[in-house]
């Protein structure tokens, strides 16, 4: 059986300069970050003696690009990493398989990068926007830019210039422990002896995406009140650190009465399912995702993770939790009583099981939807199957003039 590698590409609109990447998503470890490594090929002569400069570029969009009035802009654009790819500062630079095959691949225009994320720098997040709106989304994003000229600082021509839209990602521990998430919490009533207590404990304290959240829910009535009924959500809590904004989403939920009414000196312990799926919150405004919109198998944002020892508090960009939520209805001179147990959700580890299964499904989906894509071909001389990115148009008249 012979494995295929599968390698992305993009070429600038004048088609002189082109990008290869054999992945477009990179792992923060949390002790370290994978590098973004590819390979820049481009035409000798229509270089002549210029240079080509690269750069991993992070835009971080707080604001809706159409409020932008008067010079005010609501996006930042930091330059995290900058070399010249051609001429290489360091022809002995060390290169990854896909990298060396590569080159051997596409000749002596071919030329190796490799570009590091600096620590600490947040993972990629995208806010959902609602239907009708078609500006640039909300979030943190990462891409790689490379372009013509004879320095740095020279403007860019958007015919000499190609970028590609990277994500930065976090993965799950290895392990997610034996500790059982809980929080009891019980309320009484004025003019009315007794108290309702209600406690809360989840089956784990890290899931997957795409895993059922398991939660018990035990209430304990010796009030002289009832319990109507009960309401479980799962709620997505983001933090934008840059305006210092927070606001929380549901991203599942339910409503029962199976056991209710509980009444006084009555107990009830059940247990309840929700799956937090990014799929059940399509166009829901300011629903927090994992890179980019358009991308079908996109998970909803994963929790930020820290190393030990830090608090999310010092982390950056958009943070992101989880919480599971519990109210019961006790009518309306109760009142509602309602505890929150946080949780954490994440993509599974490489090498674990939930991840060779995650990566298998997402193998059938792409190649059915590749199947007939003019842009997904294979050369059978390397195994190296290449995907075109979708080139960013410019209007009509810049084309022309190409």
């Amino acid at each position: 059986m012979v494995v295929s590698v599968k390698v992305f590409k993009k070429a600038t609109p004048n088609g002189k300069v082109t990008f290869y990447l054999g992945r477009r998503d990179f792992i923060d470890h949390l002790d370290y970050c994978d590098p973004v490594d590819g390979v820049v090929v481009v035409d000798e002569e229509y270089l002549k003696r210029r240079k080509v400069f690269g750069q991993l570029v992070t835009t971080y969009r707080y604001g809706r690009e159409e409020d932008e009035v008067m010079g005010v802009k609501f996006s930042k654009e930091l330059i995290l990493c900058r070399e010249v790819i051609v001429p290489m500062d360091n022809p002995n630079m060390e290169m990854t398989p896909v990298q060396e095959k590569l080159v051997r691949k596409l000749g002596a225009n071919a030329h190796p990068f490799t570009f590091h994320f600096p620590p600490n720098s947040p993972s990629s997040v995208t806010l959902q926007q609602e239907g009708d709106d078609n500006g640039k989304p909300l979030g943190v994003e990462y891409t790689i830019r490379a372009y013509v000229a004879d320095n740095e600082d020279e403007r860019q021509h958007k015919r000499s210039m190609v970028s590609l839209v990277i994500k930065k990602l976090q993965y799950a521990p290895p392990t997610r422990g034996q500790r059982l998430p809980s929080s009891l919490v019980s309320k009484g009533f004025t003019f009315s002896n007794g108290k309702i207590s209600l406690e809360v404990t989840l089956d784990r304290e890290i899931y997957y995406h795409g895993e059922k959240v398991a939660a018990t829910v035990q209430v304990n009535n010796s009030s002289k009140k009832a319990v109507k009924n009960i309401k479980c959500f799962i709620i997505q809590h983001t933090e934008i650190t840059m305006v210092n904004a927070q606001f929380s989403k549901h991203v599942a939920q339910l409503e029962t009465k199976e056991g209710c009414p509980i009444t006084p000196g009555a107990n009830l312990s059940k247990t309840f399912y929700l799956i937090p799926l990014a799929s059940n919150n399509k166009d829901r405004h300011g629903i927090a995702l994992d890179g980019h919109l358009k991308d079908e198998d996109v998970n909803l944002a994963s929790s930020t993770m820290v190393q030990d020892g830090k608090s999310t508090g010092d982390a950056c960009g958009i943070i992101i939790s989880y919480s599971v939520r519990v109210k019961l209805n006790c009518g309306t001179l109760g009142g509602e009583i309602q505890t929150d147990v946080p949780f954490k959700l994440a993509q599974p580890a490489p090498g674990t099981v939930e991840k060779k299964r995650s990566n298998a499904m997402k193998k059938m989906k792409s190649i059915e939807q590749h199947r007939n894509t003019k842009g997904y071909y294979q050369d059978d001389d390397d195994n190296i199957v290449f995907e075109d990115f979708a080139k960013m148009r410019m209007n009509n008249a810049e084309m022309n003039d190409q």
